[in-house]
């Protein structure tokens, strides 16, 4: 939604883009990047593919948006669940 919006919005011929998400669990210690050393981190691969009657610039610019999503910023910040047992 969000690089559609960013499309419509900067006028460019965005056809079809899509979202393909995995999901994995890897050992903390095999991830160079990771703050977190033991036990196991959540690793998701996002493959993003755009279409349509666009310049290479324009395709890299609904990309890079991508990543300023709302989804995109939540899962990649610090997140605080406060659960509570209702009767």
């Amino acid at each position: 939604m969000t690089m559609r919006m960013y499309a419509n919005h900067k006028g460019f011929n965005l056809d079809h883009a899509e979202v393909r998400l995995s999901h994995d669990k890897i050992h903390a210690e095999d991830c160079e990047n990771c703050e977190t050393k033991k036990g196991k981190v959540d690793h998701i691969q996002a493959e993003i593919s755009i279409s349509g009657d666009l310049t290479d610039e324009e395709r890299q610019k609904i990309f890079e948006i991508a990543e300023r999503c709302p989804v995109h910023r939540t899962i990649t910040s610090e997140i605080i669940i406060d659960a509570e047992l209702k009767n």
